[in-house]
């Protein structure tokens, strides 16, 4: 349906911009269209994806000559595919990618795979992109064939489940150092078995939250941070393999609790925490939510 399809634009695009640093609704239905508030301190502007017969539109509502929307419109409009002065895919590289960051509910997951020539080439054969533009079934096939592709030295999955991410937080109460901590992981994980001087990455937050938690071996490597990191195969590859993960913690969850867990963070994810509150108690929500998200606090005091 065209809005499903409006919906996962939407989706992506907000997934894009808190990445970004930017604070975002969630999105809402309305009868033609979805649309979130973006902020950045005082300046606020509108994202609205449309559906209908025409097809899809994305608009920006807001300021025209206005810092947020000249960076908004850049991020999300502004760059070519391949931007003629961005970096040449290495021979073989390290890509790095994570599936969670932005759901209420399940864990952080982080993906890393190592691949040269002759694995990319099999791996463009499997439909290897960006794990945002396929379904969970989609997800789960490619996934197995990519392992099938590499061996077990060659990709590494670091999970960090709720009650731990709960407990990282309130160490490190900052969310993209907390996924760099992970992203670090999974680089040193790799370079104990494999031999390469590139690392890739989708850029997030500041440049350093990486670097400043790599350790001795991950400190050799040149690490290359660009948006739409997706783009290149390796970070593809990494982000389906992660997603995977993300998707059999919900399939394993719903089937033990026997309840609905919606992926994301909107009203429906609402709804979700406050039966697990009265199923389980509040308590419970540590194990199974990142109890930083402002649902929280909204689910709590109801």
């Amino acid at each position: 349906m065209i809005e499903d399809s409006a919906k996962k634009i939407v989706d992506k695009h907000l997934e894009t911009l808190n990445k970004e640093g930017f604070k975002t609704s969630s999105p809402e239905k309305r009868k033609f269209n979805f649309e979130a508030a973006v902020n950045l301190g005082k300046e606020s502007l509108k994202l609205q994806v449309f559906f209908g017969k025409k097809g899809i539109k994305t608009i920006l509502q807001g300021n025209k000559e206005s810092d947020l929307y000249k960076r908004v419109n850049s991020i999300l409009f502004g760059e070519d595919l391949f931007p003629a002065n961005e970096v040449n895919e290495p021979e073989s590289y390290i890509g790095i990618d994570e599936s969670g960051k932005g759901d209420y509910f399940g864990p952080l997951v982080i993906a890393g795979v190592f691949l040269d020539k002759q694995v990319k080439n099999h791996l463009i054969k499997t439909g290897t992109k960006d794990s945002k533009e396929l379904s969970d079934y989609k997800i789960k096939n490619i996934a197995s064939e990519i392992k099938n592709i590499l061996t077990a030295k060659n990709y590494n999955v670091v999970t960090i489940n709720p009650e731990k991410y709960n407990q990282l937080y309130l160490k490190i109460r900052n969310v993209n150092k907390l996924l760099a901590w992970g992203h670090a992981r999974v680089l040193e994980n790799l370079l104990s078995n494999v031999k390469t001087t590139d690392a890739i990455s989708d850029k997030f937050g500041n440049e350093n939250y990486i670097i400043s938690s790599l350790m001795s071996e991950g400190k050799k490597v040149n690490l290359i941070q660009t948006h739409k990191g997706e783009r290149f195969i390796g970070v593809a590859a990494a982000s389906i393999l992660a997603r995977e993960k993300f998707i059999d913690w919900f399939i394993k969850q719903q089937k033990e609790l026997k309840l609905n867990l919606p992926k994301g963070a909107s009203s429906l994810t609402e709804d979700a925490a406050k039966n697990i509150i009265k199923e389980f108690g509040k308590d419970f929500l540590t194990k199974i939510a990142k109890l930083h998200f402002k649902t929280t606090k909204k689910v709590l005091s109801e």
